[in-house]
C-alpha cells in the first residue's frame, strides 16, 4: 500500500508513534511525509530523526502550511523538538512545499495513494481547493479526526486547530472518507511505565526519547490516537464503522449524520475498537 502521511508531529507524542509503526509495517510503502502547523521545519526534522532511526533516510519529507486558513488557535511550538535538537537533522527545508508534493505524487499514482491525515487539515484543504479532482484520484482517505458519538469529548484537536480547513476537507466530493475519532482512540492508552517497558529497539527507542518530553510536560499516559488510524489501513476490522455524513461547525465541532437522515452517505466513522487486538497488531510489527 502506497501511503502518504500528513502530520503535525511534535506536540502530542502519538504522531511519532504512528510514524514508527508505518516505517516498520510490512506491506506499507511510505512514499512521503508532509508536516503541517507552526514551525513546520522542526516538525520535519522530527520526522527525519525517526526515519533515520528506522534506517529509512530515503523518504521525502516536505513542510506545509504553518497557520490556519482563516481562524483557529494553531499550534506554533513542537515541544518534542527539544528531545532531538542535539541529533543530526536539517532545518532548511522550504516552507509551503507540501501541497505541490502531495499533488504531484497523487497525480503520478492515480488510484494508488492512501492519504493518511493525522494532523490539522490545512494542507489537505489547500490541496483539494487547488485541484478539486484530487479526492477522486486517491485510493483512500483516512483521518484521525473528530468526535462523533455520546460519551467522547465534544471536540477533537485536529478539527479545532483549523476549523475552516476541516470543514473544507469533509465537504470534498468523495465517497469513502474514513474518520478515526476520539470515540475509539481514547480507549487505546498505555501508562508511562508500560511505554518505557515496551518501547525497545529502533525506531521505538527514539520515539521513547520524545515520549519523555510528553510525560515531563504533563502527559500522564500515551493515547494511541494516530497509531490506531495507521493500523486501520492494514487491519480495517480493528474497528467497526458507521456510514453517514460528517458536518463541521465554525469551531471545529464535528457532527455525524446517520444515513437515515441523509440521501447519500459519503463518510465512515469508527464506532467501536478491539483494543487488545490493536495492541497485538501494533507491537507485532516491531517484533518481526
Amino acid at each position: 500500500m502506497k501511503v502518504l502521511l500528513d502530520t503535525d508531529i511534535g506536540n502530542d507524542i502519538d504522531d511519532a508513534v504512528a510514524l514508527a509503526y508505518l516505517l516498520r509495517r510490512p506491506g506499507c510503502d511510505l512514499i512521503g511525509i508532509t508536516t503541517v502547523t507552526g514551525q513546520a521545519q522542526k516538525r520535519a526534522a522530527l520526522c527525519e530523526v525517526v526515519c533515520r532511526a528506522a534506517g529509512r533516510e530515503d523518504i521525502p519529507i516536505h513542510c506545509g502550511r504553518e497557520t490556519p486558513l482563516a481562524h483557529g488557535p494553531g499550534q506554533p511550538n513542537p515541544v518534542q523538538y527539544e528531545a532531538i535538537h542535539d541529533l543530526p537533522h536539517r532545518l532548511d527545508r522550504p516552507l509551503n512545499a507540501a501541497v505541490d508534493f502531495q499533488r504531484r505524487i497523487i497525480r503520478d499514482n492515480p488510484g494508488e495513494i492512501t492519504l493518511l491525515s493525522i494532523g490539522p487539515f490545512s494542507n489537505l484543504a489547500i490541496l483539494f481547493a487547488l485541484d478539486p479532482e484530487i479526492p477522486s484520484l486517491l485510493g483512500g482517505l483516512v483521518s484521525m479526526a473528530g468526535s462523533f458519538f455520546p460519551g467522547a469529548p465534544e471536540r477533537e484537536w485536529n478539527c479545532m486547530v483549523d476549523p475552516t480547513a476541516c470543514a473544507m476537507v469533509y465537504a470534498a466530493d468523495r465517497t469513502d472518507h474514513r474518520s478515526i475519532g476520539l470515540d475509539v482512540t481514547m480507549q487505546c492508552q498505555l501508562s508511562p511505565i508500560e511505554v518505557r517497558d515496551r518501547f525497545i529497539g529502533e525506531p521505538l527507542a527514539t520515539v521513547a526519547r520524545l515520549a519523555e518530553v510528553w510525560f515531563k510536560n504533563g502527559g500522564d499516559k500515551l493515547t494511541f490516537h494516530d497509531p490506531l488510524a495507521a493500523a486501520l489501513l492494514f487491519e480495517p476490522n480493528l474497528c467497526t464503522f458507521e456510514s453517514g455524513k460528517v458536518k463541521v461547525d465554525h469551531s471545529g465541532r464535528t457532527q455525524f449524520i446517520p444515513p437515515e437522515d441523509l440521501a447519500s452517505s459519503s463518510d465512515q466513522v469508527a464506532k467501536t475498537v478491539d483494543r487488545d487486538r490493536f495492541f497485538r497488531e501494533f507491537f507485532a510489527v516491531f517484533e518481526a
